[in-house]
C-alpha cells in the first residue's frame, strides 16, 4: 500500500514518520480559500479534502493512499490561519493571550477508488497573559511564520500555554493517533 502525504509541513512529515508508514510527499496546489463566515470545523474539513483529492487526481499518485490535512485556530469564531506578517502574527497572538482557543485540525484519507474519508479533531488550548515584549520576542525568531495561529506548541510558543484539553500532536497539525485509527479501518 503506497501512502501519499499532501503536505509540505515538516511538521505533519515528522509526525507522520513516527506510526512507522512509509510514505512520500507530494504538496498540494489547492485553493486555499473558504468563504466568510464558515464553520471552522467545516473549513478544515473541506480543505483537507481538497489538498487530498488534488494530490490524489495526479498520474503519478493514482494507485496510491493520500491523506490531506488542515490545521485552523479559532477564538470566539474568528478563525486564524497562518499569519501573513509580522503584524498579522501579533494580531493574532495578542487576541489569543489569556484566553482559551480551539485548533481544528482537519484529514481527509483518500482511497485507491477515490473515495475520500474524513473527520475532524479539536483541542482547546490556553494561553498565560502575554506582554507585548513576550509577544514581539516570539515574533523575532520568525518561528510564527507557517503556524496557524502564530504559535508553535513544539517550540518556541510552548511557554505561552498554561494547558490544553485534547491531542497534542492536533495542535501540532496531525492527529497520528485518530489518523491511525482511521487509517486500520479502511484498511
Amino acid at each position: 500500500m503506497k501512502i501519499i502525504l499532501a503536505s509540505g509541513s515538516p511538521r505533519r512529515r515528522e509526525l507522520l514518520a513516527m506510526t512507522g508508514l512509509n510514505f512520500d510527499v507530494v504538496t498540494s496546489d489547492a485553493d486555499e480559500t473558504i468563504p466568510e463566515g464558515t464553520d471552522p470545523a467545516v473549513a478544515a474539513l473541506a480543505l483537507c479534502e481538497r489538498k487530498a483529492l488534488s494530490v490524489a487526481q495526479l498520474a503519478s499518485c493514482r494507485g496510491s493512499i493520500v491523506i490531506g490535512a488542515d490545521t485552523i485556530v479559532s477564538l470566539d469564531g474568528q478563525k486564524f490561519g497562518k499569519p501573513k506578517d509580522e503584524l498579522d502574527a501579533y494580531c493574532m497572538l495578542s487576541a489569543l493571550s489569556d484566553r482559551t482557543h480551539t485548533v481544528y485540525t482537519g484529514v481527509a484519507i483518500v482511497n485507491t477508488d477515490l473515495t475520500v474519508n474524513k473527520f475532524v479533531e479539536s483541542t482547546e488550548v490556553h494561553f498565560y497573559p502575554l506582554s507585548d515584549q513576550q509577544i514581539r520576542d516570539y515574533i523575532a525568531t520568525g518561528e510564527y511564520s507557517d503556524k496557524a495561529g502564530g504559535y508553535a506548541i513544539q517550540g518556541g510558543g510552548a511557554v505561552f500555554i498554561s494547558g490544553i484539553i485534547g491531542d497534542y500532536y492536533n495542535v501540532m497539525g496531525l492527529p497520528i493517533g485518530r489518523l491511525m485509527q482511521e487509517i486500520h479501518k479502511i484498511h
